[in-house]
């Protein structure tokens, strides 16, 4: 704990058992109080991996539902089991969890209520290996968001993220998409709701383990990113409504459809 708030680090997980290990080693549980493995049903060892661990809170999908879905799975838990501090961390060790303190302190001293580790500010996108196409379209898109939704941030597209429980309660994330856009949607449900958001510089890694979406699907996201910017821009003139932006729901709403230990 940290301010006497209880903080939980949510796992994302699919076929993370070459790097869960060394993830999950380097989480400071100094601070950290609980985490969360939610596995989308992966094909390899990652639940056999994770028990090992001695992970306490464990989901397993018996249906892939994708990156959005599993995320929506790590944050309900959260919630149930009462965090107040809730850090979403790939288990891929694409992100360094040495962050966290530098995060949670943040959030826990009512700085700021949402924490970014932005690949962006430095060169920790460059120098971790980021395709260039990537870079560019990372860029490209951050211009265009910033802009439709009156936004100053270095990148909307990090996948390392911490949340207060009260942002959490704030916005429909379970109304998101189940696929890779449910990032950009719950940043744009996040600055919709007035929340202000501090991001601070973090390395990132590219390497055959890590995750990674192809061309085709890099694709498609940029498509939907742009679609859920536009959204937000109708919906604060005012010229239409978006189920994404109503309010979060209540813990006693959520049925996370999974089944866990």
């Amino acid at each position: 704990m940290i301010q006497g708030k209880k903080i939980a680090v949510v796992l994302p997980a699919y076929n993370a058992e070459n790097t869960l290990e060394k993830t999950f080693h380097e989480i400071p549980f100094d601070i950290v109080d609980d985490v969360i493995l939610v596995d989308d049903n992966s094909t390899d060892n990652t639940i056999g991996v994770a028990r090992g661990l001695g992970i306490k809170h464990i989901i397993k999908h018996e249906k892939n539902l994708g990156y959005g879905g599993n995320q929506k799975s790590c944050y309900n838990k959260a919630a149930k089991i009462g965090a107040d501090i809730i850090v979403m961390l790939h288990p891929d060790y694409q992100y360094t969890p040495k962050l966290l303190h530098s995060m949670c302190y943040i959030i826990a001293n009512d700085v700021y209520s949402v924490v970014l580790g932005s690949r962006i500010l430095g060169d920790g996108a460059i120098k971790g290996g980021m395709p260039i196409y990537k870079y560019i379209a990372n860029r490209f898109l951050t211009l265009t968001q910033n802009m439709l939704m009156w936004q100053k941030l270095s990148e909307y597209h990090t996948g390392y993220r911490a949340f207060s429980r009260e942002v959490l309660e704030s916005i429909n994330y379970n109304e998101n998409s189940d696929d890779f856009v449910f990032d950009n949607q719950m940043l744009a449900q996040i600055c919709f709701a007035g929340y202000e958001i501090a991001e601070i510089t973090c390395p990132t890694k590219y390497f055959e383990e890590a995750s990674s979406i192809n061309f085709g699907r890099s694709i498609k996201y940029g498509i939907g990113v742009l679609k859920t910017s536009f959204m937000y821009l109708l919906q604060k003139l005012k010229i239409a409504k978006f189920t994404i932006f109503e309010r979060g729901k209540t813990i006693e709403e959520i049925d996370t459809n999974s089944s866990s230990e």
